[in-house]
């Protein structure tokens, strides 16, 4: 009896954050009326946003106010993940309801757009030839609060003891400030702060207003959605592509890293093992590609440079925006470009993939061992790597956990390259389009598109929504769920408690 009841308490206070989560994603959807100031004509699609907007908006007042009470309760991570895989489904479906009526969009393919934006992946199925301002301004603004996360957006608002666990849950386990709504609020002051940079600089290269936006918040939340079939290639500009490798760079940095740059702390910074691997692996990933791929397809040598440099780095900080197509390009170049999705970019940032820290982790765990060699059998040596401005002593247990997780990655990326070469794909394509989805990067060799089968698409979301909230996290919720409810209809023994 005492279990049942120490249950609905904390499901009481799950359901009570899932509320004012789905409070503050209503009031996301309402973002796409504002161009009505400028294109009245799009007045005819305002119910599509603000119908799914209110109705998530009465849903999550309801929770809130019906399991208030209850919020004080302090939360497990565990139970913290419950809240982001609820909140995150939920959420997805509702910012699917306006890509039907606006978009024209089946039920499968409006989710797989919704999943695509809120996981900052940018692998689309809308002509945005067609496409209206409004529905392309709502595909980049889940994108922009897909990278937030929706722990940092409620945090921000209320927060109670709950949550570090949500926001350890969705990947943002360090804290700027030991307080948690302030270190919320200081990582959106950062994240739109960048964003509003990005507008400005883009304006001042050329772009109109409205493509500067949407590509500015595409761009920060690394996550790649354009207003043009083209991509930034489009503009063809030096200018413009410089401006968005600035920000998927800083898209790229946890915001841990980003809060210590703002502060001028650049010796904390340098040795950071994520910089410090970035900054060996752009350069050299874009000599190579240069070298092997680009020189021999672009006779420009300016362009050809523009070229490697822009679609490595692309890659590597999983933004998936593009100046080319990858219809021409040798073997090595589209080899190269899958490990560095696979990689992916800064843990606790807004990118995908494995994650830099990780990789690196790997690799001075290889030095570890050569070292170990040459040194006596009775020697102890310390294992230690900076993550933001802490030294982590690297024990076994930290080691199995990204083995493990390496392996869950690996697994599912293998299994999804099967399922789309069984649904007629090439090899080839299977590996670069599934590395794209799993890694929430975006760019695409044309495997994605509206006419694809529903069983890649579906495995395309479920890769996409693994890759942005990663696999433990999903796997351990919906275990504690299906244990929890078992445990909830458990009929209690007489004399028992």
């Amino acid at each position: 009896m005492r279990e049942k009841e120490y249950l609905r308490q904390h499901y009481a206070a799950i359901l009570a954050s899932a509320g004012m989560i789905f409070v503050v994603s209503g009031g996301v959807m309402l973002t796409p009326l504002t161009v009505l100031a400028v294109h009245p004509e799009e007045a005819a699609h305002a119910w599509a946003f603000g119908l799914p907007a209110g109705c998530l908006v009465l849903l999550g007042g309801m929770l809130w106010r019906v399991f208030r009470s209850a919020s004080s309760i302090t939360l497990s991570m565990q139970e913290g993940g419950v809240i982001v895989l609820t909140s995150w489904i939920v959420v997805i479906l509702f910012s699917a309801w306006p890509f039907v009526p606006v978009a024209g969009l089946s039920f499968s393919r409006a989710v797989f757009e919704s999943v695509s934006g809120w996981t900052t992946t940018g692998l689309s199925v809308v002509d945005v030839t067609r496409a209206g301002p409004m529905i392309l301004l709502w595909r980049s603004v889940i994108q922009l609060a897909g990278g937030a996360g929706l722990a940092i957006l409620m945090m921000s608002a209320v927060v109670g003891p709950t949550g570090v666990g949500i926001s350890s849950a969705e990947g943002r386990g360090d804290q700027l400030v030991p307080q948690v709504r302030q270190s919320a609020r200081l990582v959106l002051m950062i994240y739109f702060g960048y964003a509003a940079a990005g507008i400005l600089a883009y304006v001042l290269v050329g772009m109109s207003l409205f493509d500067a936006v949407n590509h500015a918040f595409a761009a920060v939340s690394t996550g790649g959605f354009s207003t043009r079939p083209e991509s930034i290639g489009y503009w063809d500009s030096t200018a413009v592509e410089a401006v968005t490798l600035a920000l998927m760079l800083v898209g790229n940095l946890s915001f841990v890293t980003a809060w210590f740059l703002w502060r001028g702390r650049l010796s904390t910074i340098i040795r950071n093992g994520e910089v410090r691997l970035m900054a060996v692996l752009i350069p050299f990933s874009a000599a190579a590609v240069f070298l092997f791929t680009c020189r021999t397809i672009y006779p420009q040598l300016g362009k050809s440079i523009r070229v490697a440099v822009f679609e490595t780095v692309s890659a590597l900080t999983t933004t998936g925006f593009s100046t080319v197509g990858y219809g021409n390009w040798n073997a090595f170049g589209v080899f190269l470009l899958i490990l560095l999705m696979l990689v992916g970019g800064g843990t606790c940032s807004t990118a995908g993939g494995i994650k830099q820290f990780r990789i690196y982790l790997l690799w001075k765990l290889l030095c570890w061992e050569i070292g170990r060699s040459f040194k006596p059998q009775a020697a102890v040596l310390e294992r230690s790597i900076w993550e933001g401005n802490r030294r982590v002593f690297v024990d076994d247990a930290k080691v199995r956990h990204v083995a493990v997780f390496i392996f869950f990655y690996l697994v599912t990326y293998v299994s999804g390259v099967m399922l789309l070469c069984a649904c007629g794909y090439g090899l080839g394509d299977s590996l670069f389009e599934f590395a794209s989805a799993i890694g929430t990067v975006g760019i695409s060799v044309g495997v994605t598109s509206a006419r694809m089968p529903d069983a890649a698409l579906w495995a395309e979301i479920l890769a996409m929504f693994l890759g942005r909230l990663e696999f433990m996290v999903v796997i351990i919720s919906l275990l504690k769920l299906a244990r929890d409810s078992r445990r909830m209809m458990t009929p209690t023994m007489n004399g028992g408690t």
